[in-house]
């Protein structure tokens, strides 16, 4: 089946046709590098991320960019805070941006622009608006016309007539329509400021994106994303000054990621419910928190909270737990290594084998149906569970079998490409969790391995009083224990 994606300007899912065949171009709306991420931007850069990986994965040609927003009011205000140059503000939270994504695993845009870097190519925008009669300069600002432009918020929906009946020009104020937006900002005492036609100013927000895409993607290009709250006043914006500038359509699809809510209230500073990154990954591992954002489709909210990251690492801990298991035998049996001769796979390894070739189908249809992580991952669970029970059946495996699972392991690692995961060894991922859950219960792994060999140890003196009592002890504190023919495993429940 083809890539259906859903175009939040028609409603509906369509038909990914790339507007140069073999090639696809995608502009991703950044940050505005003032302060320290949130998790809201962790969600949407890490879909876009997912979405870059499957066209390449598909066979496109992706350029993907992604800019940074730096010059706004909310970085200059932080620089007067600090008593600093602006570029010193920004540098700073370019960077911690940079070392956020590379924590959570991002693949490196094709291209990274600073709306800084443009300065040229947005006066150029902004003259061929005025030419045409879709802005005006007043008092060394300009600003856009939007009733010049009759498909004004066709991104949103939204009724120009009621907006403006709900807004007022103030007295004193240099826009001829309060629905009007800056294209150019005089500059202020003590701002920063570039030359223009219109006297000394810097750019306004929408004409950044507008400027930067252009340069990199052409005038019309494939897919522009970012968050549900830029669709309106941003992406609308963009898509008027562009459209008007050009004279052509701009982007072909738009992507919208759904919100973050927080114990399911929406995030805000102002209830104390804001998380950065940092904070979430001081308690969580990153695939951790990677694995949650997949876990839900990209357009649907998502409802962040202490239990539900739990609740992820355990679907995860599930995971790396059948992969450790497949690297423990990959690894006891060497290739060149006798084995017994068995003309048939039984039932459960018949299923696995099953399992094995419809998954790559199955898990391309998943994200072909407008980028369903979601249901991708349905398709991984269900071979790991396959998987596991074609472990626990055998105890010695026949060239068939361990062919099986080695095609396992390699469809892991596929997929796993894709969608940023799995990328750790399976022992060294459940160890970091194993002694992230001891931290919790002031215990150190080793203490709790220590108390297992010497439960095992008067197990087999036949000392079972002992044994209950180490068995009971760490019940109290949260380890439950498992045993098994391959020995004794713990977990905190």
């Amino acid at each position: 089946m083809p890539l259906r994606v859903y175009n939040t300007l028609s409603g509906e899912k369509e038909t990914f046709v790339p507007l140069v065949p073999g090639k696809a171009g995608m502009y991703v709306c950044g940050v505005t590098v003032y302060d320290y991420c949130h998790i809201g931007h962790a969600r949407a850069n890490v879909v876009f991320d997912i979405i870059f990986r499957y066209l390449k994965y598909a066979g496109y040609d992706v350029t993907y960019v992604r800019n940074y927003t730096d010059i706004d009011d909310k970085i200059i205000n932080r620089a007067n805070q600090e008593g600093c140059d602006y570029r010193t503000i920004s540098e700073r939270y370019i960077q911690a941006f940079d070392e956020d994504m590379a924590r959570l695993g991002l693949a490196k845009p094709t291209v990274e622009p600073k709306a800084t870097d443009h300065i040229g190519g947005i006066i150029t925008i902004i003259e061929a608006l005025v030419a045409k009669g879709h802005a005006y300069a007043s008092e060394g600002d300009v600003y856009y016309a939007v009733e010049t432009f009759p498909e004004y918020l066709k991104l949103s929906g939204r009724n120009l007539e009621e907006m403006q009946a709900g807004a007022r020009v103030e007295v004193g104020d240099k826009k001829r329509n309060p629905m009007d937006f800056a294209l150019w900002k005089g500059s202020k005492p003590g701002e920063p400021w570039w030359d223009s036609p219109w006297g000394k100013g810097r750019p306004g927000w929408h004409i950044e994106c507008s400027a930067m895409s252009m340069e990199f993607l052409g005038k019309t290009f494939d897919f522009h994303g970012g968050g549900k709250d830029l669709i309106f006043p941003h992406h609308e914006n963009e898509i008027a000054q562009s459209e008007a500038a050009n004279g052509c359509r701009f982007v072909r699809y738009w992507l919208h990621n759904g919100f973050v809510n927080i114990n399911s209230e929406k995030m805000s500073k102002s209830l104390g419910n804001f998380f950065t990154i940092r904070e979430v990954l001081d308690k969580f591992d990153p695939e951790t928190l990677r694995f949650f954002i997949l876990s839900a489709h990209y357009r649907s909210p998502i409802d962040f909270s202490d239990q539900n990251l739990d609740e992820a690492r355990t679907g995860l801990e599930r995971i790396y737990s059948c992969l450790a298991a497949v690297d423990e035998v990959l690894n006891r049996i060497p290739p060149a290594a006798e084995f017994p001769a068995v003309e048939h796979l039984s039932p459960i390894g018949l299923e696995l084998q099953e399992r094995v070739a419809q998954f790559i189908p199955r898990f391309v249809e998943a994200l072909d149906d407008d980028f369903n992580t979601a249901q991708a991952l349905g398709v991984i669970f269900e071979t790991v569970r396959a998987t596991n029970r074609f472990l626990a059946e055998s105890k010695e495996y026949s060239p068939v079998g361990l062919s099986l699972i080695a095609h396992v392991r390699h469809l892991f690692d596929e997929v796993g490409a894709v969608l940023g995961l799995f990328s750790t060894k399976p022992i060294a991922w459940l160890d970091g969790i194993k002694n992230t859950k001891a931290d919790r219960i002031d215990m150190t792994s080793e203490e709790i391995e220590c108390l297992i060999v010497e439960r095992a140890q008067a197990r087999a003196a036949r000392n079972f009083k002992r044994s209950d009592e180490i068995r009971d002890l760490l019940l109290e504190k949260g380890i439950q224990l498992l045993d098994s023919a391959q020995g004794t495993t713990w977990n905190v429940k």
